[in-house]
Protein backbone atom coordinates (compact mmCIF):
# COMPACT_ATOMS: atom_id res chain seq x y z
CA UNK A 1 0.00 0.00 0.00
CA UNK A 2 1.34 3.56 -1.12
CA UNK A 3 1.57 5.95 1.91
CA UNK A 4 0.41 9.34 1.21
CA UNK A 5 2.92 12.24 1.67
CA UNK A 6 3.56 13.41 4.64
CA UNK A 7 5.18 16.91 4.20
CA UNK A 8 5.17 19.19 1.39
CA UNK A 9 8.86 18.08 0.09
CA UNK A 10 6.91 14.68 -0.31
CA UNK A 11 4.23 15.90 -1.89
CA UNK A 12 6.56 17.61 -4.56
CA UNK A 13 8.44 14.57 -5.36
CA UNK A 14 5.06 12.36 -5.69
CA UNK A 15 3.58 14.68 -8.09
CA UNK A 16 6.57 15.05 -10.59
CA UNK A 17 8.10 18.16 -9.43
CA UNK A 18 6.75 22.15 -7.45
CA UNK A 19 4.77 23.09 -10.86
CA UNK A 20 3.05 19.70 -11.83
CA UNK A 21 1.81 19.92 -7.80
CA UNK A 22 0.59 23.53 -7.87
CA UNK A 23 -1.56 23.22 -11.18
CA UNK A 24 -3.18 20.65 -10.29
CA UNK A 25 -3.71 21.68 -6.53
CA UNK A 26 -7.42 21.48 -5.01
CA UNK A 27 -7.66 24.63 -3.47
CA UNK A 28 -8.81 27.86 -6.21
CA UNK A 29 -8.66 31.98 -5.57
CA UNK A 30 -8.98 32.18 -1.86
CA UNK A 31 -12.66 33.07 -0.27
CA UNK A 32 -13.32 34.49 2.41
CA UNK A 33 -15.15 32.48 5.11
CA UNK A 34 -18.20 32.78 6.98
CA UNK A 35 -19.04 36.73 5.64
CA UNK A 36 -21.73 36.29 2.60
CA UNK A 37 -21.26 37.76 -0.91
CA UNK A 38 -22.78 40.71 0.15
CA UNK A 39 -25.14 42.76 2.76
CA UNK A 40 -26.51 45.07 -0.19
CA UNK A 41 -24.38 44.62 -3.47
CA UNK A 42 -20.79 44.63 -3.56
CA UNK A 43 -20.92 48.01 -5.92
CA UNK A 44 -22.89 49.61 -3.23
CA UNK A 45 -20.18 48.52 -0.81
CA UNK A 46 -17.52 49.62 -3.02
CA UNK A 47 -19.09 53.01 -3.23
CA UNK A 48 -19.14 53.40 0.60
CA UNK A 49 -15.56 53.13 0.96
CA UNK A 50 -15.32 56.28 -1.29
CA UNK A 51 -18.59 57.85 -0.25
CA UNK A 52 -19.37 56.99 3.44
CA UNK A 53 -18.30 54.38 4.94
CA UNK A 54 -17.56 50.36 5.20
CA UNK A 55 -17.05 48.02 7.85
CA UNK A 56 -15.30 44.60 6.95
CA UNK A 57 -15.35 41.71 9.65
CA UNK A 58 -11.95 40.04 9.38
CA UNK A 59 -12.18 37.88 12.19
CA UNK A 60 -12.09 34.78 10.12
CA UNK A 61 -10.25 34.50 7.05
CA UNK A 62 -6.55 35.64 8.26
CA UNK A 63 -3.96 33.42 10.42
CA UNK A 64 -2.18 34.80 13.28
CA UNK A 65 1.20 34.14 15.11
CA UNK A 66 2.10 35.25 18.42
CA UNK A 67 5.37 36.08 19.43
CA UNK A 68 6.24 36.29 22.98
CA UNK A 69 9.64 36.61 24.87
CA UNK A 70 12.60 38.71 25.30
CA UNK A 71 13.96 37.55 21.80
CA UNK A 72 10.94 38.76 19.52
CA UNK A 73 12.24 42.00 18.28
CA UNK A 74 15.69 39.92 17.46
CA UNK A 75 13.75 37.03 15.52
CA UNK A 76 11.70 39.46 13.64
CA UNK A 77 15.26 41.27 12.91
CA UNK A 78 16.73 37.95 11.33
CA UNK A 79 14.20 37.38 8.92
CA UNK A 80 12.35 40.60 8.01
CA UNK A 81 14.00 42.77 4.85
CA UNK A 82 13.06 46.15 6.19
CA UNK A 83 13.66 48.02 9.67
CA UNK A 84 12.15 46.80 12.76
CA UNK A 85 14.40 48.45 15.44
CA UNK A 86 11.57 50.96 16.03
CA UNK A 87 8.96 48.24 16.58
CA UNK A 88 7.28 47.55 20.07
CA UNK A 89 4.06 48.25 21.93
CA UNK A 90 1.05 49.81 20.05
CA UNK A 91 3.22 50.26 16.74
CA UNK A 92 2.47 48.62 13.67
CA UNK A 93 4.94 47.23 10.59
CA UNK A 94 5.23 45.17 7.88
CA UNK A 95 6.99 41.95 7.63
CA UNK A 96 8.89 40.94 4.34
CA UNK A 97 10.28 37.63 4.52
CA UNK A 98 12.39 36.22 1.94
CA UNK A 99 14.67 33.08 1.17
CA UNK A 100 17.88 32.68 1.13
CA UNK A 101 18.37 33.65 -2.47
CA UNK A 102 16.56 37.06 -1.59
CA UNK A 103 12.86 35.87 -3.36
CA UNK A 104 10.03 36.86 -1.50
CA UNK A 105 8.25 34.07 0.90
CA UNK A 106 5.72 36.58 1.75
CA UNK A 107 4.32 39.44 4.05
CA UNK A 108 2.42 40.13 7.03
CA UNK A 109 1.39 43.16 9.45
CA UNK A 110 3.09 43.11 12.85
CA UNK A 111 0.79 44.46 15.74
CA UNK A 112 2.76 45.35 19.04
CA UNK A 113 0.85 44.31 22.28
CA UNK A 114 3.87 44.31 23.98
CA UNK A 115 7.69 45.34 24.32
CA UNK A 116 8.44 41.75 24.08
CA UNK A 117 4.66 40.23 22.05
CA UNK A 118 3.92 40.46 18.78
CA UNK A 119 1.11 39.12 16.63
CA UNK A 120 1.81 38.64 12.85
CA UNK A 121 -1.23 38.77 10.82
CA UNK A 122 -1.76 37.70 7.34
CA UNK A 123 -1.58 34.97 4.92
CA UNK A 124 0.09 31.48 6.13
CA UNK A 125 3.28 31.94 3.85
CA UNK A 126 5.57 34.93 5.71
CA UNK A 127 3.51 33.34 8.95
CA UNK A 128 4.70 29.86 9.09
CA UNK A 129 8.11 31.07 7.92
CA UNK A 130 8.33 33.11 11.06
CA UNK A 131 7.47 30.13 13.38
CA UNK A 132 10.04 27.34 11.48
CA UNK A 133 12.57 30.34 11.93
CA UNK A 134 11.79 30.79 15.53
CA UNK A 135 11.54 27.28 16.58
CA UNK A 136 14.90 26.37 14.74
CA UNK A 137 16.80 29.10 15.84
CA UNK A 138 18.29 30.14 19.11
CA UNK A 139 15.68 32.30 20.14
CA UNK A 140 13.89 32.37 24.22
CA UNK A 141 10.45 32.83 22.07
CA UNK A 142 7.33 31.45 22.63
CA UNK A 143 5.35 30.61 19.96
CA UNK A 144 1.39 30.47 19.64
CA UNK A 145 -0.70 29.74 16.85
CA UNK A 146 -4.40 30.72 15.47
CA UNK A 147 -5.17 29.77 12.02
CA UNK A 148 -7.88 30.89 10.13
CA UNK A 149 -11.60 29.46 10.20
CA UNK A 150 -11.04 25.89 8.22
CA UNK A 151 -7.84 25.35 8.51
CA UNK A 152 -8.46 26.41 12.90
CA UNK A 153 -9.00 22.54 15.01
CA UNK A 154 -10.52 24.78 17.66
CA UNK A 155 -13.10 26.32 15.56
CA UNK A 156 -12.27 29.55 17.57
CA UNK A 157 -10.58 32.84 17.62
CA UNK A 158 -8.40 34.53 19.64
CA UNK A 159 -9.18 38.13 18.74
CA UNK A 160 -11.85 40.06 16.80
CA UNK A 161 -10.92 42.03 14.02
CA UNK A 162 -12.76 44.83 12.61
CA UNK A 163 -11.84 47.41 9.40
CA UNK A 164 -13.74 50.68 9.15
CA UNK A 165 -12.84 52.41 5.96
CA UNK A 166 -14.05 55.48 4.74
CA UNK A 167 -14.26 59.52 4.78
CA UNK A 168 -16.34 58.69 8.03
CA UNK A 169 -14.35 56.19 9.50
CA UNK A 170 -12.91 57.78 12.20
CA UNK A 171 -16.03 60.39 13.23
CA UNK A 172 -17.42 56.44 13.76
CA UNK A 173 -15.38 54.88 15.58
CA UNK A 174 -14.91 58.18 17.86
CA UNK A 175 -18.64 58.53 18.78
CA UNK A 176 -19.02 54.45 19.17
CA UNK A 177 -16.05 55.08 21.94
CA UNK A 178 -17.54 57.65 23.92
CA UNK A 179 -14.98 59.87 23.39
CA UNK A 180 -11.83 57.54 24.50
CA UNK A 181 -10.56 57.10 21.24
CA UNK A 182 -7.30 58.79 21.05
CA UNK A 183 -5.40 60.74 18.21
CA UNK A 184 -3.54 57.64 16.26
CA UNK A 185 -0.70 58.63 14.09
CA UNK A 186 -0.75 56.62 11.00
CA UNK A 187 0.77 52.48 11.31
CA UNK A 188 0.07 53.13 15.47
CA UNK A 189 -2.21 51.92 17.25
CA UNK A 190 -4.05 52.83 20.34
CA UNK A 191 -6.16 51.82 22.97
CA UNK A 192 -9.46 52.47 24.32
CA UNK A 193 -12.74 51.36 24.62
CA UNK A 194 -16.22 50.35 22.48
CA UNK A 195 -18.71 49.44 24.32
CA UNK A 196 -17.72 49.59 27.69
CA UNK A 197 -15.07 46.86 26.26
CA UNK A 198 -11.31 47.12 25.99
CA UNK A 199 -10.20 47.51 22.18
CA UNK A 200 -7.07 48.48 20.12
CA UNK A 201 -7.00 49.85 16.48
CA UNK A 202 -4.18 50.15 13.76
CA UNK A 203 -4.68 53.14 11.85
CA UNK A 204 -4.18 52.07 7.74
CA UNK A 205 -5.84 52.55 5.10
CA UNK A 206 -6.80 49.88 2.52
CA UNK A 207 -7.67 52.03 -0.13
CA UNK A 208 -5.92 53.46 -2.18
CA UNK A 209 -7.29 56.47 -3.00
CA UNK A 210 -5.89 60.15 -2.67
CA UNK A 211 -6.57 62.06 0.58
CA UNK A 212 -7.89 58.71 1.87
CA UNK A 213 -4.29 57.65 3.61
CA UNK A 214 -5.44 58.31 7.22
CA UNK A 215 -9.15 56.85 6.94
CA UNK A 216 -9.34 53.42 8.09
CA UNK A 217 -8.87 51.60 11.21
CA UNK A 218 -8.61 48.27 11.96
CA UNK A 219 -9.77 47.84 15.49
CA UNK A 220 -9.78 44.08 17.26
CA UNK A 221 -10.12 43.11 20.85
CA UNK A 222 -10.83 39.27 22.55
CA UNK A 223 -13.33 37.65 20.85
CA UNK A 224 -16.18 37.09 23.78
CA UNK A 225 -16.68 41.00 22.87
CA UNK A 226 -17.29 40.45 18.86
CA UNK A 227 -20.65 41.24 18.77
CA UNK A 228 -20.89 43.96 21.69
CA UNK A 229 -18.62 46.09 20.16
CA UNK A 230 -20.11 45.23 16.12
CA UNK A 231 -23.46 46.61 17.84
CA UNK A 232 -21.72 50.04 19.18
CA UNK A 233 -20.09 50.29 15.75
CA UNK A 234 -23.41 50.06 13.75
CA UNK A 235 -25.07 51.75 15.94
CA UNK A 236 -22.96 54.62 16.02
CA UNK A 237 -22.82 54.53 12.02
CA UNK A 238 -26.44 54.57 11.45
CA UNK A 239 -26.27 58.58 10.66
CA UNK A 240 -23.16 57.95 8.82
CA UNK A 241 -24.79 55.31 6.54
CA UNK A 242 -22.11 52.69 7.72
CA UNK A 243 -22.54 49.72 5.48
CA UNK A 244 -21.45 46.08 6.17
CA UNK A 245 -19.15 44.55 3.72
CA UNK A 246 -19.31 40.97 2.04
CA UNK A 247 -16.64 38.67 0.42
CA UNK A 248 -17.24 40.00 -3.10
CA UNK A 249 -16.54 43.92 -2.55
CA UNK A 250 -13.71 42.63 0.43
CA UNK A 251 -12.10 40.91 -2.13
CA UNK A 252 -11.52 43.79 -4.47
CA UNK A 253 -9.59 45.93 -2.00
CA UNK A 254 -6.23 44.84 -2.48
CA UNK A 255 -6.74 46.01 -5.97
CA UNK A 256 -7.64 49.58 -4.35
CA UNK A 257 -5.21 49.42 -2.09
CA UNK A 258 -2.25 48.20 -4.40
CA UNK A 259 -0.98 45.35 -2.38
CA UNK A 260 -0.10 42.48 -4.42
CA UNK A 261 -0.75 39.68 -2.08
CA UNK A 262 0.16 36.06 -3.02
CA UNK A 263 2.46 35.51 -5.29
CA UNK A 264 4.19 32.63 -5.64
CA UNK A 265 5.76 32.03 -2.64
CA UNK A 266 10.12 30.96 -3.17
CA UNK A 267 10.17 27.65 -1.00
CA UNK A 268 9.20 25.20 -3.67
CA UNK A 269 13.22 24.25 -4.92
CA UNK A 270 16.40 25.04 -3.69
CA UNK A 271 18.66 22.87 -1.54
CA UNK A 272 18.81 25.60 1.64
CA UNK A 273 14.91 25.42 1.81
CA UNK A 274 14.62 21.94 1.93
CA UNK A 275 14.67 21.66 5.75
CA UNK A 276 11.72 23.58 5.30
CA UNK A 277 9.38 22.08 2.82
CA UNK A 278 10.17 18.65 5.01
CA UNK A 279 8.74 20.83 8.02
CA UNK A 280 5.96 21.94 6.63
CA UNK A 281 2.89 19.05 6.21
CA UNK A 282 1.06 17.63 3.14
CA UNK A 283 -1.98 18.96 4.47
CA UNK A 284 -0.71 22.95 5.19
CA UNK A 285 -2.01 25.63 2.61
CA UNK A 286 1.52 25.73 0.89
CA UNK A 287 1.23 22.51 -0.12
CA UNK A 288 -2.32 22.85 -1.70
CA UNK A 289 -2.60 26.23 -3.22
CA UNK A 290 -2.63 26.40 -6.42
CA UNK A 291 -1.03 28.37 -9.34
CA UNK A 292 -2.93 29.30 -12.31
CA UNK A 293 -2.95 32.27 -15.51
CA UNK A 294 -1.92 32.02 -18.77
CA UNK A 295 2.05 32.49 -17.81
CA UNK A 296 3.32 29.10 -19.08
CA UNK A 297 6.87 28.26 -18.25
CA UNK A 298 8.80 25.50 -17.03
CA UNK A 299 10.70 27.49 -14.92
CA UNK A 300 9.49 27.80 -11.92
CA UNK A 301 12.11 30.77 -11.02
CA UNK A 302 10.11 32.61 -13.68
CA UNK A 303 6.95 32.92 -11.28
CA UNK A 304 9.02 33.66 -7.94
CA UNK A 305 9.59 37.10 -7.17
CA UNK A 306 11.33 39.90 -5.49
CA UNK A 307 10.56 42.94 -2.88
CA UNK A 308 11.04 45.22 -5.79
CA UNK A 309 8.71 43.01 -8.16
CA UNK A 310 5.74 43.76 -5.54
CA UNK A 311 6.48 47.37 -4.05
CA UNK A 312 8.59 47.22 -1.49
CA UNK A 313 11.93 48.61 -2.33
CA UNK A 314 11.63 51.74 -0.64
CA UNK A 315 11.48 50.04 2.72
CA UNK A 316 14.00 47.76 2.23
CA UNK A 317 17.13 48.16 4.94
CA UNK A 318 19.83 46.53 3.74
CA UNK A 319 22.43 47.58 5.51
CA UNK A 320 22.26 45.05 8.31
CA UNK A 321 22.13 41.05 8.29
CA UNK A 322 18.99 39.06 7.52
CA UNK A 323 17.96 35.96 6.01
CA UNK A 324 18.59 36.51 1.87
CA UNK A 325 20.30 39.83 2.81
CA UNK A 326 23.37 38.95 0.86
CA UNK A 327 21.76 38.21 -2.53
CA UNK A 328 19.40 41.19 -2.02
CA UNK A 329 22.13 43.51 -1.61
CA UNK A 330 23.69 41.96 -5.05
CA UNK A 331 20.19 42.22 -6.63
CA UNK A 332 19.72 45.67 -5.66
CA UNK A 333 21.34 47.61 -8.48
CA UNK A 334 19.73 45.39 -11.08
CA UNK A 335 16.98 46.19 -13.18
CA UNK A 336 13.44 45.05 -11.59
CA UNK A 337 10.03 44.61 -12.22
CA UNK A 338 7.41 47.12 -11.06
CA UNK A 339 4.24 46.95 -9.61
CA UNK A 340 1.65 48.60 -12.08
CA UNK A 341 -2.03 48.80 -12.27
CA UNK A 342 -3.00 47.52 -15.87
CA UNK A 343 -6.83 49.29 -16.89
CA UNK A 344 -8.19 46.68 -19.16
CA UNK A 345 -9.97 47.93 -22.51
CA UNK A 346 -14.07 48.04 -22.00
CA UNK A 347 -14.83 46.68 -25.78
CA UNK A 348 -12.44 43.22 -25.26
CA UNK A 349 -13.67 42.89 -21.42
CA UNK A 350 -16.85 42.81 -23.44
CA UNK A 351 -16.35 40.52 -25.61
CA UNK A 352 -14.40 38.17 -23.42
CA UNK A 353 -17.43 37.76 -21.12
CA UNK A 354 -19.98 37.71 -24.22
CA UNK A 355 -17.80 34.70 -25.44
CA UNK A 356 -17.21 32.73 -22.28
CA UNK A 357 -21.20 32.54 -22.60
CA UNK A 358 -22.07 32.23 -25.93
CA UNK A 359 -19.51 31.17 -28.15
CA UNK A 360 -18.33 27.85 -29.19
CA UNK A 361 -15.84 26.85 -27.82
CA UNK A 362 -15.94 29.88 -24.95
CA UNK A 363 -13.31 31.80 -23.52
CA UNK A 364 -12.72 31.40 -20.05
CA UNK A 365 -15.32 33.11 -17.72
CA UNK A 366 -15.07 36.57 -16.32
CA UNK A 367 -16.81 36.66 -12.85
CA UNK A 368 -16.92 39.90 -11.42
CA UNK A 369 -16.19 41.52 -9.70
CA UNK A 370 -13.14 39.53 -8.55
CA UNK A 371 -12.64 36.95 -11.93
CA UNK A 372 -9.24 35.03 -10.36
CA UNK A 373 -9.18 31.69 -10.38
CA UNK A 374 -6.15 30.24 -8.73
CA UNK A 375 -4.81 31.33 -5.33
CA UNK A 376 -1.79 32.15 -7.06
CA UNK A 377 -2.84 34.40 -10.44
CA UNK A 378 -0.38 34.82 -13.09
CA UNK A 379 -1.42 36.09 -16.53
CA UNK A 380 0.97 36.61 -19.02
CA UNK A 381 1.49 40.64 -20.20
CA UNK A 382 2.57 41.15 -23.74
CA UNK A 383 3.88 44.06 -25.43
CA UNK A 384 4.46 43.79 -29.02
CA UNK A 385 4.52 40.42 -28.74
CA UNK A 386 7.08 39.64 -25.82
CA UNK A 387 6.06 38.47 -22.53
CA UNK A 388 7.16 41.35 -19.94
CA UNK A 389 5.58 40.47 -16.90
CA UNK A 390 2.42 38.76 -15.10
CA UNK A 391 -0.68 40.48 -14.41
CA UNK A 392 -2.05 38.97 -10.56
CA UNK A 393 -4.65 40.26 -8.88
CA UNK A 394 -7.87 41.44 -11.06
CA UNK A 395 -11.48 43.41 -10.51
CA UNK A 396 -14.18 45.44 -10.99
CA UNK A 397 -14.60 48.66 -8.27
CA UNK A 398 -16.45 51.47 -9.03
CA UNK A 399 -13.62 54.25 -8.14
CA UNK A 400 -11.97 52.95 -11.42
CA UNK A 401 -15.93 51.85 -13.15
CA UNK A 402 -13.64 49.63 -15.43
CA UNK A 403 -11.57 46.36 -14.83
CA UNK A 404 -8.13 46.04 -13.94
CA UNK A 405 -5.68 44.47 -12.46
CA UNK A 406 -2.11 44.72 -10.48
CA UNK A 407 0.67 43.67 -12.55
CA UNK A 408 4.65 43.16 -12.10
CA UNK A 409 6.20 44.74 -15.45
CA UNK A 410 9.85 45.17 -16.57
CA UNK A 411 10.89 48.52 -15.62
CA UNK A 412 11.90 49.96 -19.08
CA UNK A 413 8.28 49.15 -19.68
CA UNK A 414 7.04 51.00 -17.46
CA UNK A 415 4.86 54.39 -19.11
CA UNK A 416 1.56 55.89 -18.01
CA UNK A 417 -1.00 55.52 -20.83
CA UNK A 418 1.62 52.26 -22.55
CA UNK A 419 -0.38 49.90 -24.20
CA UNK A 420 -0.18 46.64 -23.32
CA UNK A 421 -2.10 42.87 -23.90
CA UNK A 422 -3.16 40.61 -21.08
CA UNK A 423 -3.90 36.79 -22.38
CA UNK A 424 -6.80 35.68 -20.80
CA UNK A 425 -7.16 31.97 -19.82
CA UNK A 426 -4.77 29.04 -20.18
CA UNK A 427 -3.23 27.37 -22.09
CA UNK A 428 -4.00 24.03 -24.10
CA UNK A 429 -8.34 24.21 -23.01
CA UNK A 430 -7.13 24.16 -19.45
CA UNK A 431 -6.25 22.18 -16.52
CA UNK A 432 -8.21 19.85 -14.87
CA UNK A 433 -8.87 22.15 -11.48
CA UNK A 434 -11.97 22.92 -10.10
CA UNK A 435 -13.20 26.42 -11.28
CA UNK A 436 -11.27 25.87 -14.73
CA UNK A 437 -13.58 25.32 -17.44
CA UNK A 438 -12.06 23.12 -19.55
CA UNK A 439 -11.98 23.60 -23.69
CA UNK A 440 -12.05 27.26 -23.19
CA UNK A 441 -9.96 28.98 -25.34
CA UNK A 442 -7.54 32.29 -24.59
CA UNK A 443 -8.54 35.71 -25.97
CA UNK A 444 -6.02 39.13 -25.95
CA UNK A 445 -7.42 41.91 -23.61
CA UNK A 446 -5.78 45.21 -24.54
CA UNK A 447 -4.54 47.24 -21.22
CA UNK A 448 -3.25 50.67 -20.27
CA UNK A 449 -0.16 51.10 -18.01
CA UNK A 450 -0.93 53.18 -14.74
CA UNK A 451 1.36 53.68 -12.04
CA UNK A 452 -1.55 54.84 -9.48
CA UNK A 453 -4.17 53.48 -9.10
CA UNK A 454 -6.60 54.91 -12.06
CA UNK A 455 -9.86 55.96 -9.88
Amino acid sequence: MTQGPRSLEDKIQQSGGPLSMLRSAPLGHYRFPVLPPAYTSWMDEQRAWRESAILYDQSFHMFEVYIKGPDMLRVLSDITANNVSTFGKNRGKQLIACNYDGQLIGDAILFGLDDDECVAVGAPLALDWVRFQAEHGNYDVDITRDDAVGFNPTGRRRLFRYQLQGPSALQIVEKASGGTMPSIKFFHIGEFSIAGQPVRALNHTMIGLSGAEKTGLEIYGPAEYRDEVKDALLAAGAEFDLKLGGAQSYSTTGLASGWLGLPLPAIYTGEQMRPYRQWLGADTPEANMSLGGSLDSDNIDDYYVTPWDVGYGRVLKLDRDFIGAQALRAAAKRPHRQKVWLVWNDDDVTQAWSRSLFADPPTKSLTLPDPAYSTFQYDAVLQNDTVIGASSRIGYTRDVGKVSSLAMIDQDKVHDGAGVTVIWGEPNGGSARPGVERGHVQIPIRATVSTVYPA
